[in-house]
């Protein structure tokens, strides 16, 4: 008897063409004008008793600051607000067409960031969430963000539909593309930095262009020489991290009284057993000095998140990781499990799969208490921002395109191409559904996040008053 690996081996593979006419047969499931399906409603599960079940799980001191962070505006409510959109998406209609999600998609969750060999690629950088489930999860989070950030600039629902029409018709058209190209060469495809400035050179306005240009060059120079004059301090002990309670801080004892050196010893021997030999090799060289917990985010403030110094050659060698803790995603619910033994290793595999080229001490590892995953801290790493000094009116257009084209890749590495291209089409069925469903979910964010107002003045919810 063969083996079932045996046999996926040696059993015929369905040609392109026929996984694209599989991927029009779901329309049959659920067409894509289904997609554009939602209901603003103020009679479902209250967003406030979701913030208030996931408050529970979090470290008590942070959570005023995760709700004061929410509360500047609705799109830092709805980057919060994750978990509240998955109970939403399970109750509306889906292909079941599978990809490796990124679990809480939005326009603030792409940036840059170095593979092995040093090179800038641009993708999803946000993986808390992951988890395998129905590729429009993502899409329509990714279309949802758009029209309430346009609306954070002070655009109206015509601008953001133009953003909602850029994003969905660049991940059809990049869909076609990547389901031809062979697996080997698909794993190698990414959004590098020569092909991103070539296409910007071509299709970009000069604004985009220049702040394309600017967010490059602020990732090359984002590295662990950098971090030393922001994080650390000299003492008379030599370089530590800096102290800056509530935001970085280094408490003695866990929120269950074990000792934090005690449980990163645990962690951190956990974590190394995790790494490739050349990579724990690599480490083994360099020496912890010190380490700190941080807030960081809008979503993740309230884990336990610690920043870790250090030493190799000398103070000029340094090296900071970041540990995120790594909690059940808020899709675990909709989705069926997966067969990791712990949050961290999930978080780990699907960054693997969606961005292809990871961090070079990307890991995981467990302790008596939290489950994470660990990565270098800001190594070549520069984020997409909306408003302020980051992404404007009038470049968004043009940043939606690139969204598009980045979300398309990443599910064309988890999932088929073939299939979800045929299913998405070459014409405007989806994006006009997309941007039916967008602007009612901006609608209700609007609802949500009034309620989560009220909430905070009458004291059902807490908040951090001198950032509210």
């Amino acid at each position: 008897m063969h083996s079932e690996l045996y046999k996926s081996f040696t059993s015929q593979n369905p040609s392109p063409q026929e996984r694209h006419e599989l991927g029009k047969s779901f329309r049959k499931e659920v067409s894509r004008t289904a997609l554009g399906e939602f209901k603003v409603t103020e009679s479902r599960q209250s967003p406030i008793e979701i913030l208030l079940s996931q408050a529970k799980t979090r470290i008590p001191e942070y959570i005023p600051i995760r709700h004061a962070r929410m509360a500047a505006d609705p799109f830092a409510f709805f980057r919060g607000g994750a978990a509240i959109m998955a109970q939403d998406l399970a109750k509306i209609p889906s292909p079941s067409i599978k990809v490796q999600l990124c679990g809480d998609m939005h326009v603030s969750n792409f940036g840059f960031f170095s593979t092995t060999e040093r090179q800038l690629v641009f993708g999803i950088n946000d993986f808390d969430e992951t988890l395998p489930g129905n590729f429009d999860w993502d899409l329509k989070r990714l279309t949802a963000s758009a029209m309430i950030a346009a609306k954070a600039l002070g655009q109206d629902h015509i601008y953001g539909e133009e953003l909602v029409r850029n994003i969905c018709r660049s991940y059809r058209i990049n869909l076609q593309r990547y389901a031809s190209i062979p697996y080997i060469d698909l794993k190698r495809t990414y959004i590098d930095e020569k092909s991103l400035v070539n296409i910007a050179a071509k299709y970009a306005n000069p604004a985009s262009q220049k702040y394309l240009k600017g967010i490059v060059e602020k990732a090359r120079k984002n590295n662990s020489q950098g971090l030393i004059g922001k994080l650390t301090e000299v003492t008379s002990d030599g370089i530590r991290l800096i102290n800056n309670p509530p935001f970085i801080e280094h408490p003695k004892f866990s929120r269950k009284g074990l000792n934090i050196a005690d449980l990163n010893d645990e962690g951190l021997n956990s974590y190394i057993k995790s790494l490739a030999p050349d990579r724990k090799n690599l480490l083994l060289r360099y020496k912890w000095i010190d380490s700190a917990r941080k807030v960081v985010g809008v979503g993740s403030v309230g884990t336990a998140c610690w920043v870790i110094y250090f030493e190799g050659l000398d103070a000029n060698d340094p090296l900071f990781l970041q540990t995120k803790q790594a909690q059940k995603s808020v899709l675990a619910s909709y989705f069926p499990d997966t067969e990791f033994e712990s949050e961290g290793e999930r978080v780990v595999h699907g960054q693997c799969l969606i961005q292809g080229a990871p961090d070079l001490f990307l890991g995981f590892g467990k302790s008596a208490e939290i489950e994470f995953y660990i990565r270098q801290l800001r190594d070549m790493k520069g984020g997409i921002s909306i408003g302020d000094d980051g992404i404007n009116a009038k470049i968004f257009p043009d940043f939606a395109k690139l969204f598009g084209w980045a979300l398309a890749n990443a599910h064309a590495r988890s999932g088929d191409a073939a299939i979800l291209a045929g299913y998405c089409g070459k014409s405007e069925a989806l994006d006009d559904a997309l941007v039916k469903f967008s602007i009612a979910y901006s609608q209700q964010n609007e609802i949500d996040y009034e309620a989560f107002l009220q909430a905070i003045k009458s004291g059902q919810v807490s908040c951090a008053t001198e950032h509210f």
